[in-house]
Formats: C-alpha cells, structure tokens, sequence
C-alpha cells in the first residue's frame, strides 16, 4: 500500500491554499541556474527549445512545466538547482509555443502531449552519455509525465528509474470544473495571446469571435483545445489524456504529490485505489501545499518539493 505520510507544513504566515499557490508564483527567486538552449526539430517540421544545465554527470533529470509555464519558472528552476547540487545534470524542456517563440504548427500543447516528452528524452539518451533518467513534472507536466509511464510502459526507456509530480490534475475533467474563475481568467487570458499569434498565422484555421466571453475551461478546451489536436470535444479530450486511467500500468516507481487545500484539484485527483493496487505507484497528500506552492520557509527559499523529490528519486524515501 503506496501510500505515504507527509511531513511537510507550510510556513504560518501562508495560511491557506491560495496564498501557498500565488506567493511563492509571483515571489520565488531562483538565483545562479545557468541554461544552455537547444532547440530540437520535430518529424512534423515542428520545433521543441530545451534548456540544458549540465554538471558533467551520467544521470539526468528531465523536468516538465506546467500550463503557460516554462523552463524559467522558480519552481522549475529550484529544482533543477536542487538536483545540480546534487551531482545531477537537468533539461528542462519548453511545451510548444512556451519557449518564448510562437512554433510554427497550428497545434501547441495539451495536457496529454505525451509523444513530446517521449521525443525530448530519447533525444537525450541519443547521446548515449545518459545512465540513470529521473522525471519530475508539476501540474499540466505531472500529467504528461503520469500518462507517459503509463500508456505504454513496456516503451518507457530502460535508462528511466524514477519519478516524482506534484499538484497533478489526474482527472482533467474534474479540475476543469473545480479550478476557481479567478485562476481560469489569468490562464485564459495568455492562451487568447497565444491564440491571436497562431490567428494571424492561420487565419482561416482560427475563430477568436468573443474569446472574452469564455469564462471557463470546459468551454475553452471545447472550442479550441479539442479541435486543434484531434480530439471530437472537450469531454473527449478528458476522458484519453486524463492520467488517472494509466496508474495502474505504470511499471517505474513514481510519487504523486497532491495537497488536499490544492484550489486547482478535485477529490478525483487522489487517486487512493489506484495507489494501494500498483506497487510502483507512490501517492502523498499533505494537508497542506497549495498548487505549485510546498514552501516551507519562503523567506529562506526553501521547499518541501524540491527535498522530496530528492528523496524519493535519490534515496529511494
């Protein structure tokens, strides 16, 4: 039974869950990463930016983002320090179109873009430099990274040993609904950006007529997600990249960490049975955490996130 105990307890002063979410987002600091970008061509004529940071070490960590994230994101880069720390090199790869340049497809991103992950890391092992492979993704990159270990497990590299996500919407359908119209607003309103850059690329592919009329997910993953990457509707969507249905396949010990105040997680989203069937499959919910947030001492930039991966991926803890 995979189920363990958190020992993590956020800091008095962020007293609930969305202050756990949004301080650390707009406040973290992560000092003396250093990237070097690689930009890898896609069989689709397509492009993926990777950010490498490199301590000459034959183990790797790749870290995926989360929705309207990046590889510069603090949660993405305190990890990657973490792991350098550690004697660890770390790639962090860009979803299409969150490099910081628009790509060149009309598709961007979902929340199932599995094959991409699958891409960017066979082209690591390509170099055949890489002896042990770790995973770590967070929320929209948690998903990916689930869904990856899970759909075709006997395909998942033998290089890759571990795994660990946080905040992880397992069941996109139910945190469609759960995520708040605060948060909906702030996410909606970089997708439309990104939407008119690929409108003026493909003006007759894209509709924008009262795109600020749109106050939810469901509708917005209905009009656009769904269409654009071959999926009937937004239930449709939900119901083949939810990550919750490949759990129970995955064949390479992960850990799941979702905090029960998380505002972005609905009860579908611990998945308690699937985590007490599957050996391989580590679930953790601290009472406390928020969504991307597991400060333990912000003042001191010090997060439960980073120092349970570590222990999960390092120590096997």
């Amino acid at each position: 039974m995979p189920l363990l105990l958190s020992k993590h307890r956020a800091p008095f002063y962020l007293f609930n869950g969305h202050l756990q979410t949004i301080i650390p987002s707009l406040f973290r600091q992560v000092e003396g990463v250093q990237y070097e970008r690689e930009r890898l061509p896609t069989p689709d004529d397509d492009f993926i930016d990777v950010d490498w940071s490199r301590v000459g070490s034959d183990a790797l960590l790749v870290l995926s983002h989360g929705l309207e994230g990046d590889s510069h994101r603090p949660y993405i880069t305190g990890m990657v320090k973490a792991f350098n720390a550690e004697g660890v090199d770390a790639l962090a790869w860009n979803y299409r179109s969150c490099s910081g340049e628009p790509n060149k497809l009309l598709r961007s991103y979902h929340l199932g873009a599995s094959d991409d992950l699958d891409f960017v890391l066979r082209h690591a092992l390509a170099s055949g430099k890489y002896k042990n492979v770790y995973l770590v993704g967070f929320s929209a990159g948690g998903n990916i990274t689930l869904k990856y270990l899970g759909e075709a497990p006997e395909q998942v590299p033998e290089q890759v040993k571990r795994a660990t996500v946080f905040s992880t919407p397992v069941d996109l359908k139910g945190s469609a609904q759960r995520i708040s119209k605060v948060y909906t607003q702030r996410f909606l309103k970089t997708l439309g950006e990104k939407l008119e850059q690929k409108r003026q690329m493909y003006p007759n592919d894209l509709d924008l007529t009262d795109y600020s009329l749109l106050w939810s997910f469901p509708e917005f993953d209905d009009r656009y997600t769904a269409p654009i990457h071959g999926f009937k509707n937004a239930e449709e969507y939900y119901a083949r990249v939810s990550a919750r249905q490949f759990l129970r396949d995955i064949q390479v010990p992960t850990l799941l960490v979702n905090a029960k105040n998380d505002p972005f997680l609905s009860v579908e989203c611990f998945p308690m049975q699937e985590a007490e069937q599957n050996p391989y499959f580590y679930l953790e919910v601290p009472e406390e955490g928020g969504h991307v947030g597991f400060a333990e001492d912000f003042r001191k930039n010090r997060y439960y996130s980073e120092e349970r991966a570590l222990r999960f991926i390092l120590e096997g803890k």
